[in-house]
């Protein structure tokens, strides 16, 4: 008799679970759209290729094609937004009240102009004016001459000192640190006090101001 209740029981719950999850679904596909249109300029209504759509909070969207023309599912009440390079941002809010699966936007975009200020440029008033502030230009360093300028023994001992150890000087490191407790094991290891190569290496550390404060 227990077993027949425990049977009705569950075939209860089992069907109202699913007449829930079949209500949640409906209702879920209720709230798909399919968005689709075309982005084009304000001012000459020419397609805009390569406009990122993009729906705000989720990480999905989508680009125009080389006409304008865009096509995306979202969801009634999310925000999308249009930005490309040289026009402003635009955000556009899905209704949530919206009739149907489909909506379609003809979506403008504005140049976004940007004014430099104003440049003068003036002769020199004479030729030997003109070699000698030529001559006299200090021309930035090029990538090669940077790079050559921190190759000096100086400049990679004060790197050596500043810069953090990457992860493959950090595990290195730390094997040789796991290998000489593991060669020691059992045993006392030896105090470098008494070692005068030790003693060497931190003379020519304290030379070099390894030891020194650092700013």
């Amino acid at each position: 008799m227990n077993k027949k209740r425990y049977i009705f029981f569950l075939c209860i719950g089992l069907t109202f679970l699913s007449k829930k999850a079949l209500a949640q679904f409906e209702t879920f596909r209720d709230s798909v759209v399919q968005l689709y249109g075309v982005v084009m300029t304000a001012d000459s209504l020419k397609g805009i290729p390569s406009v990122s759509i993009v729906i705000k909070g989720q990480n999905r969207g989508t680009i125009t094609n080389e006409g304008g023309v865009f096509s995306i599912v979202v969801l009634k009440g999310d925000s999308v937004e249009f930005s490309s390079i040289g026009y402003k941002n635009k955000m556009v809010s899905i209704p949530r009240d919206l009739k149907g699966n489909q909506h379609s936007i003809i979506q403008l975009m504005v140049n976004d102009t940007v004014f430099l200020p104003a440049t003068i440029i003036k002769p020199r008033l004479s030729r030997e004016q003109f070699e000698r502030d030529f001559v006299n230009t200090k021309v930035p360093d090029d990538e090669v001459a940077i790079a050559r300028s921190n190759n000096d023994a100086a400049t990679r001992r004060a790197l050596m000192t500043s810069l953090p150890v990457d992860g493959k000087e950090a595990s290195s490191q730390y094997m040789r640190q796991a290998q000489r407790k593991l060669y020691y094991s059992g045993q006392i290891a030896p105090q470098n006090i008494f070692n005068p190569f030790a003693w060497s290496e931190f003379i020519k550390a304290w030379k070099r101001g390894d030891y020194k404060k650092k700013s």
